[in-house]
């Protein structure tokens, strides 16, 4: 056996071996003591795990810039059957990692696509005027959104609907952290480094929505979906032929600036955020 089938025999063991681990009912982290004053993060998830599959840049601004992240759940999931319960478990993934919860609607939002953009205009004015609400309430310094072609149609729409309910906000202004996960982002400009700690809350706070993770156990494969943003990084962030840096695990995201009423970008090139970084220094 070579090292290298060493490796590949050891990963897809070790994935194995964590299908039989247990799934949420974790003691919550240590608290963060975060000041009254503190930044605000609305992480606008499209589903319930969103938060915790792509909140990672959400999650260090929490443990090392100290801001108040507030997960936004857009919706709780197409399945009526289900809203309940994927509430209950959102709730106990927030817990754990230190989030704060904020519903749109007793059972979320339903609909929330560029379909129901395009055909059904009250609809939509409705949704957009709840999003608007709870912006101007929070004042964000940045607000989360997938890109608009994360191939998903409710994380498309949750785009659309962010800015769309920004657009109604006079004179307010914030940073934009656009995420991917379902297609990837045709121009990143930050690749944000986690440590085995931060990866390994993600994926046990990910294992709180059972229900889901139970049918399809995405939760076990995220440490390598973070491993393949690494290679794609130093690429599409850092620039075409350029080495990686000594990252193992790392997401992609894009971040600008909303004023006038556009979006603009927060700078020029892409950036790296190393581990060893306060990821509050992007916002500055």
């Amino acid at each position: 056996m070579t090292p290298y089938e060493k490796l590949v025999f050891e990963y897809a063991r070790i994935v194995r071996e964590a299908r039989t681990y247990p799934l949420g009912g974790f003691p919550a982290l240590p608290r963060v003591a975060v000041g009254p004053g503190a930044p605000k993060m609305l992480y606008f998830a499209p589903h319930p795990d969103d938060e915790t599959i792509i909140g990672g840049l959400a999650y260090r601004l929490l443990r090392e810039g100290k801001w108040n992240v507030l997960d936004v759940a857009v919706t709780q999931g197409s399945n009526k059957a289900r809203q309940a319960g994927r509430l209950e478990e959102l709730k106990g993934a927030c817990k754990y990692l230190g989030f704060g919860l904020i519903q749109t609607a007793p059972n979320g939002l339903e609909k929330v696509t560029p379909a129901t953009r395009a055909k059904e205009p009250k609809l939509w004015g409705e949704m957009v005027g709840v999003i608007a609400r709870i912006i101007a309430e929070h004042l964000p310094k940045a607000v989360s959104i997938p890109h608009e072609f994360d191939w998903n149609g409710t994380h498309i729409g949750t785009h659309f609907l962010v800015l769309d309910a920004l657009r109604t906000l006079t004179g307010f202004g914030c940073y934009v952290v656009e995420t991917e996960f379902w297609g990837q982002m045709a121009q990143p400009n930050l690749m944000v480094e986690y440590s085995e700690s931060d990866v390994a809350a993600l994926v046990t706070a990910t294992s709180f929505h059972v229900g889901e993770v139970q049918r399809n156990p995405y939760h076990l494969l995220i440490p390598a979906w973070m491993m393949d943003n690494v290679r794609l990084g130093s690429e599409t962030v850092g620039g075409q032929g350029q080495a990686a840096p000594d990252y193992c695990f790392a997401s992609l995201f894009r971040v600008s600036k909303w004023a006038g009423g556009k979006l603009e970008a927060a700078w020029s090139g892409g950036r790296y955020l190393p581990k060893s970084a306060n990821p509050a220094s992007l916002f500055e």
